[in-house]
């Protein structure tokens, strides 16, 4: 259920996944499915809309045993890869960087072995506190979340939903965690019947929700798991429980063929369709009858013409033989136990590292900084306002299935989501007097930045933002200006995105607006005239919103010199951009010698060990596809004993010979700063972003719910700094917590302080003030894409340049963050160097 995801079909619901039975000691690997592919797409196309990332969701908690997920219809299938995020959460982002492998895992559950084991073994056996391999850290996880959430906010559950949580305290701990060593009794657990209390229906509101799905809802009764003999009926079904290799063996038994499931299928029904194929059994065909098929056929079955549901049968027949008993974990409670999550993290996003990276953390041996820790309990008013926001990350998920998931989007899918554009504007509306009225009487101290993003405005927010867009597709273009600008009046939700709207209403306004509004008695070219000024006019409102971030000032800027330029304004009003104009970076070429992997000329002596080719560019690479990482020979290391680097490190003695001293940080430098200049900012008070003694910053740093509470004090630091006072901040953070290596985010402690303070001087107040209020608007976005190498230099006169090197060789090209950097170094006056590796020479080892 979360919000920015990474598979659709893992993005905003819930599913059931069915795990073998009697797996006969054998540990199965877990089945990933590859995800529907999807283009990531940024910026704006020819008619500037905005064309946007959507927010990827990690993948939901794997189990110990092995993870049928409900296939991808659409899924090729060819491959199965690690599905786990390798985006954090905000959680994990906050907490500090430590091992959560399994080695981590198995020291903290040998580390609870220990402690239990000081009990004493008649205090073990009484208290029945620790049994010998029942210490788990995902029981431990999940409790701490499950007991957290009943001790404060118990209130957003009702008496059916307490039940099942009662259920889950009382069950065994071989049902909790599924021991893989002993399986039978625990499953037996999972599918016993439970009562529940009797609860009254609440009304909800869910606008664009067609109903509310199946399996979300308890009933008078419950199991935690379902078993496959009562619900695995058809072939679709049955064919998640199998790898694409093992449908491939069934369907090579009657000549069936295909390149992925969906193929298969189809094949294996056709190939069912011809009565010489297949015996057909009338009888119910059981695990035996099935093993007996080839030698025992029904003559009168096989004169008769199958149906569809009766080669299905043969079929899940079959892969049911071949899986065995499986059981799947019931949606209800497994639904029910995601919305603990939700509650407990106060985020749409987790993964199955969130939990035991909070408890790893609490036995790292390290220092954390000084913290007021608020846990608001409040965040969801009632039962009600938490169902609806779960209902409208499902009906997100039905709109970013249609634009975002499956291609370009056609008439009928756009059609769609202005439908549920039309059904929610209205409590969206209502919504936004709500939460404004919060803003004005409730909440203080910004509380409400980070808790609005758990309210269906928020959500709704969002939808309203993609409906805009599906407006402009269809040309109705009035109706999009005047939801633009209901977007732009209201400032509590999705401030990140008021520059994209700025753009798109002044580019409305520029082209459109005039042949759509009334002319009040205006000639065609006053009315023309009139509406770009009123575009102008957005621009600046733009420029001068506190909320629209830097990267979208160039856009706005240059659209005010078009707009002054189209309306003929005298030069002297005009406005004057030359402080921050774009400049292109200076290209540099260094040449050196690279090493290559891959095997010598069959024509050379076998004994040779490395051979010289003078022109690389006619020998076979195995690093030539494009991205790829490259070896070279470092220049800076002895002729007779050459050392081997990266592409960056050889651009970095090149340059070191220029004068100039660096890094290859890669943004590390920026990051360590802006930790250091903004330490007391960080950790300064904001309800409800400090839920661990053990975070390294705040939960919203990564969102674009940092910026808008901490204005002020943001916007002080950046003066000071601007007026060459930060090299004192940084002398006494350090002086301050450099004995204790605190762990902050972004901070590398090994960077020489001399060598920072040197940068600091050197840097330019209004440079640096800048690069930081960039990382402070979008730290989240804008931490990667700063370009590879850090260089400055400082002359005998005690002047000095900083400069950033993007290395790139043969193989790269520009990513768009990385020019979104570009412009925001190089119009802020920081050299910007486009960095071009060639190779003189290839030099392969054998």
């Amino acid at each position: 259920m979360a919000l920015q995801t990474q598979s659709p079909t893992k993005h905003n619901q819930m599913l059931g996944r069915f795990l073998q039975k009697g797996l006969s000691g054998k540990e199965h690997d877990y089945l990933d499915e590859r995800p529907t592919k999807r283009q990531r797409r940024s910026g704006f196309d020819d008619d500037g809309h905005e064309e946007d990332l959507a927010e990827s969701t990690p993948s939901p908690p794997k189990p110990r045993l092995r993870e049928i997920p409900v296939p991808d219809t659409d899924s090729n299938d060819e491959g199965f890869g690690d599905l786990e995020s390798t985006q954090l959460t905000d959680l994990e982002s906050a907490l500090p960087a430590i091992k959560t492998d399994k080695e981590a895992i198995e020291e903290y559950e040998a580390q609870r072995v220990a402690q239990n084991a000081e009990m004493g073994l008649e205090g073990r056996m009484q208290r029945a506190e620790w049994v010998k391999g029942r210490t788990s850290i995902y029981v431990d996880a999940f409790n701490l979340a499950l007991d957290t959430v009943l001790e404060e906010e118990s209130h957003l559950f009702d008496a059916a939903e307490i039940g099942v949580f009662h259920n889950w305290k009382a069950l065994s701990y071989e049902a909790q965690y599924l021991d893989i060593a002993n399986l039978e009794s625990p499953i037996e657990e999972l599918q016993w019947s439970r009562d529940l209390p009797e609860t009254r229906d609440e009304v909800h509101q869910n606008p664009g929700e067609l109903e509310t799905p199946e399996g979300t809802t308890l009933g008078r009764s419950f199991t935690f798991a379902d078993h496959s003999d009562e619900h695995i009926k058809t072939l679709e079904e049955a064919s998640v429980l199998l790898r694409l290799d093992e449908l491939k063996a069934i369907a090579r038994d009657v000549k069936a063929q295909g390149k992925n499931k969906k193929e298969l299928l189809a094949s294996l029904r056709r190939t069912s369709g011809n009565q010489s194929a297949l015996g057909f059994l009338r009888r119910e065909e059981t695990e035996e009858s099935i093993k007996s098929n080839d030698a025992e056929l029904d003559n009168k079955s096989r004169n008769r013409s199958p149906t569809k549901e009766n080669r299905d049968a043969y079929f899940v027949q079959k892969i049911l033989a071949e899986t065995g008993p499986c059981i799947r974990l019931t949606s209800a409670p497994l639904k029910l136990f995601e919305r603990v999550h939700l509650v407990f993290y106060r985020s749409t996003e987790w993964t199955e590292k969130s939990l035991t990276t909070i408890i790893l953390a609490r036995i790292a041996r390290r220092n954390f900084p000084e913290y007021i820790v608020s846990r608001s309990a409040n965040i969801f008013s009632s039962r009600t306002s938490l169902l609806e926001f779960e209902a409208s990350i499902r009906t997100q998920f039905r709109v970013d299935d249609i634009l975002e998931f499956n291609g370009t989007p056609n008439r009928q899918g756009l059609q769609t989501v202005l439908d549920i554009f039309e059904e929610i504007y209205p409590r969206w509306a209502v919504l936004l007097q709500e939460e404004q009225r919060k803003e004005d009487s409730v909440y203080s101290s910004g509380e409400g930045a980070y808790l609005r993003r758990l309210s269906p405005a928020w959500v709704y927010t969002r939808i309203i933002h993609k409906g805009a867009d599906v407006l402009g597709k269809f040309k109705q273009h009035k109706r999009e200006h005047e939801i633009l600008t209901e977007l732009l009046n209201q400032r509590l939700f999705h401030p990140a995105r008021r520059g994209a709207w700025y753009q798109r209403k002044a580019l409305l306004e520029e082209h459109y607006m005039s042949a759509l509004y009334p002319s009040e008695g205006r000639t065609d070219d006053a009315q023309r005239k009139h509406w770009k000024q009123i575009a102008l006019q957005t621009c600046e409102d733009g420029l001068q919103d506190n909320h629209v971030t830097v990267i979208y000032h160039y856009d706005l800027q240059k659209r005010i010199l078009k707009l002054e330029r189209a309306l003929k304004i005298a030069k002297r009003f005009q406005h004057d951009f030359g402080h921050v104009r774009l400049a292109k970076p200076v290209e540099r070429t260094f040449e050196g010698t690279r090493i290559e992997r891959s095997p010598p000329p069959a024509t050379l002596p076998k004994s040779m060990t490395s051979t010289v080719v003078k022109d690389p560019s006619t020998t076979p690479s195995s690093s030539t596809r494009r991205g790829g990482r490259t070896i070279w020979v470092d220049p800076a290391s002895p002729s007779d004993s050459p050392s081997q680097c990266s592409v960056e490190e050889m651009c970095l003695s090149n340059y070191r010979d220029l004068g100039y001293r660096g890094y290859h940080s890669e943004g590390g430098v920026l990051r360590t700063l802006f930790a250091y200049l903004f330490y007391d900012i960080l950790f300064t008070y904001v309800p409800n972003v400090f839920q661990t003694p053990y975070q390294t910053c705040p939960l919203d740093l990564h969102s674009d719910a940092f910026y808008p509470p901490r204005l002020g004090e943001v916007n002080r630091r950046l003066a000071e700094i601007s007026n060459g006072l930060g090299r004192d901040i940084v002398k006494r953070i350090w002086d301050e917590h450099y004995e204790r290596k605190t762990c902050v985010v972004g901070l590398d402690w090994s960077f020489d302080i001399a060598d920072l303070l040197e940068i600091v001087g050197i840097f330019g107040g209004e440079a640096l003030s800048t690069c930081c209020k960039v990382l402070a608007q979008e730290y989240g976005q804008r931490g990667g894409g700063v370009p590879d190498l850090f260089l400055w230099k400082k002359d005998e006169l005690g002047k000095g340049e900083v400069m950033f090197a993007e290395v790139k060789s043969e193989n790269d090209r520009l990513s768009d963050t990385q020019r979104l950097w570009i412009h925001v170094l190089t119009g802020a006056g920081i050299k910007v160097e486009l960095c071009n590796a060639i190779a003189k020479e290839a030099r392969h080892l054998g």
